[in-house]
């Protein structure tokens, strides 16, 4: 890395030094990133089948599986108050920095054995994630000279690198130890990953943008003690809550997932109904918040399929797969470095034709890109109805179904993910442009949440008509998508 630092003869904000050509502070912010992601993805690989494990919680397969899905549920819905926090509070540099801080903590709590540490580790991970996932990447836009800095697209393809570089390694290093050697000194290693993210992130602030230690709205001394006074009520009514029914024993674990899975599916509903009805909307921009609502509907429900890679998919998995290719044996975690590999591989590819179709006017629209990724994820999920049906009698079955699926999901994310993230900054009404980005995470939120409902209200997701009933629904939102292409581009107006 220290090779590829040269000088630049084009001032640029932050440095005057280049990584591969791009602001010195982007170095400091891809090994942040990598070694944040490093540690999530290494812990959520972890994450169903230590709850599953005789050695691990010992939980059955629906209550691991609604866990898994409140966990990443909140990361994203954490992301909006993470947002507010870096606009209002302490500004991204200071909220990063914290929140990095927060999810070592939580790793090094999940490193400690017991169930009550457990649970208080995930909620400080999951806190921490959520906090620093939309300010690091507000802290790559400041390193450039406005959006249209012609290195600022290639600067953010640099940075996403590092998530899946990140993403591709921490299975094959945390998930063994984890599963082969101690959970929880699995758990440790994760810890020891966001600690290097941070060190390095202290280490090399000094290159990043002034904007990022700028509140760009700071609260007023009066909205700060509004605020913290309805924090600490709230928090009052949660702790007499739960203090009451732990005290009477009648608390269960479902006392806890389920409102937390109820509150991420109205959430998502309810600030949409926001903008929706908000009144100082033009004409134009209630149409295109309209058209939006399809593309979030959709986006849903790919991502309660596509994010069951890491829980239903890994316990099928753990269960039902030789985990043996080509002579070698290895852990069920590795399944969850087949992402990030494919992304790596593929993304370019992606681009490539999307470009080489533009040139010649043939571009899918949007509308058709986001239709294509739901069909395959749709697809993926009719090919995990065959492994499905022949582990029926115990049989063990080749990991390349589980590669498969896979691969046919990561294809389906590159066509929606990068559009659903543009669309939403094209859509966004005026007024809402800061937020938006939330409100698309939010479909993530909405989808992990329905995936917990269903286990809680004890589906076996694992089940080949339940399997089956999911692909239906995507297959179908595909095509109502794409029958009703000339509705949603209408009212998309001069959004193409």
């Amino acid at each position: 890395m220290a090779s590829s630092l040269t000088k630049d003869p084009a001032s640029t904000p932050g440095s005057a030094k280049t990584f591969f050509g791009h602001p010195r502070g982007l170095a400091t912010l891809f090994m942040t990133e990598m070694w944040e992601r490093f540690s999530f993805y290494g812990m959520r690989a972890l994450l169903p089948l230590y709850l599953v494990s005789n050695s691990g919680l010992h939980m059955n397969a629906a209550t691991a599986t609604a866990i898994y899905s409140i966990y990443m549920a909140m990361v994203y819905l954490l992301a909006m108050p993470g947002g507010w926090f870096g606009d209002r509070v302490w500004g991204p540099r200071k909220t990063v920095t914290i929140s990095a801080a927060v999810i070592m903590l939580g790793h090094l709590t999940l490193a400690l054995p017991g169930s009550g540490t457990f649970f208080a580790g995930l909620a400080l991970v999951a806190l921490g994630s959520g906090l620093l996932k939309a300010n690091i990447s507000t802290m790559v836009g400041h390193l450039y000279n406005g959006p249209d800095d012609p290195r600022r697209d290639g600067g953010f393809t640099v940075f996403y690198m590092g998530i899946n570089l990140g993403a591709f390694a921490a299975p094959l290093i945390i998930g063994t130890v984890g599963e082969k050697v101690n959970w929880h000194l699995g758990f440790a290693i994760a810890a020891a990953g966001m600690a290097l993210g941070l060190a390095q992130f202290l280490i090399g602030t000094r290159h990043l943008s002034a904007r990022s230690s700028v509140v760009p709205k700071p609260l007023s001394a009066e909205e700060r003690r509004t605020t913290l006074r309805k924090g600490l009520l709230w928090l009052i009514v949660a702790v007499v809550f739960y203090g009451v029914l732990v005290a009477t024993d009648v608390y269960t674990l479902n006392w806890a997932l389920v409102p937390i899975t109820v509150a991420g599916l109205l959430i998502p509903v309810a600030v949409l109904v926001r903008i929706k009805r908000d009144r100082d909307l033009s004409k134009a921009e209630q149409s295109k918040m309209s058209g939006y609502i399809w593309f979030f509907v959709a986006a849903a429900v790919f991502w309660m399929i596509y994010d069951q890679g890491g829980s239903t998919l890994s316990l099928f998995g753990e269960s039902s797969t030789t985990n043996s290719l080509l002579g070698l044996h290895f852990p069920t975690s590795w399944y969850q470095s087949v992402n990030p590999v494919i992304i790596m591989a593929l993304a370019p590819v992606v681009a490539w034709i999307w470009l080489a179709l533009n040139r010649r006017g043939k571009e899918p629209s949007t509308v058709v890109k986001f239709g294509s990724g739901l069909f395959l994820v749709g697809t993926s999920f009719l090919v995990f109805m065959l492994p499905l049906t022949m582990a029926t009698d115990g049989d063990k079955v080749s990991p390349m179904w589980l590669v498969s699926i896979y691969f046919l999901q990561t294809v389906g994310e590159l066509c929606l993910s990068p559009v659903g993230l543009s669309v939403t900054t094209k859509m966004a009404p005026a007024k809402y442009g800061s937020q938006m980005m939330g409100v698309w995470f939010l479909a993530v939120t909405a989808g992990d949440c329905t995936t917990s409902l269903l286990s809680l209200a004890g589906v076996d997701l694992n089940k080949t008509g339940m399997v089956g009933l999911e692909a239906a629904l995507a297959i179908v939102a595909a095509f109502s998508i794409w029958m009703y292409r000339k509705k949603v581009s209408r009212l998309m107006g001069d959004v193409r």
